[in-house]
């Protein structure tokens, strides 16, 4: 049976500064049910085969060095309407213009240094949650 769910990564700029408590508090609050968590820390082969569809625009490389600087925290979050929730709560990619009260607009640095990631559609929902946990269907 499918249950709506999205992929989150609280990203190494967020983890490094001490957010993600308060990122995660957020989720909770916004009706997300947190599914299966894990904190891994991304090698340069893992981030380039995860971020490939960006390869060989300009900022790949940038980013690859960013998703390797630090442990990452990776998540399955259940909701109805998963994707479409959790990327209105995560707010613009780029701080200045998210709405007040997203994930963005609290603990983005920049663009790149957003805080949080979340998958942009269902298809890639299953791909990303696939890529950090096997057998997706037993955490819901």
């Amino acid at each position: 049976m499918y249950k709506d769910y999205t992929l989150a990564i609280i990203k190494p700029n967020a983890v490094r500064t001490g957010k993600t408590g308060p990122i995660l508090a957020m989720i909770n609050e916004a009706g997300f049910e947190i599914a299966a968590m894990r904190m891994v820390k991304l090698t340069i082969p893992q981030a380039s085969l995860f971020y490939e569809v960006h390869k060989g625009k300009d900022f790949f490389n940038g980013l690859i060095k960013f998703m390797t600087s630090g442990p990452v925290v990776v998540m399955i979050l259940l909701h109805t309407n998963a994707v479409e929730e959790f990327r209105r709560l995560l707010g613009s990619t780029d701080p200045e213009k998210a709405a007040e009260g997203t994930i963005r607009k609290a603990f983005a640095v920049s663009t790149r240094m957003n805080a949080v990631h979340g998958s942009d559609s269902n298809e890639n929902a299953e791909k990303e949650a696939n890529f950090f946990f096997s057998g997706i269907e037993r955490f819901y």
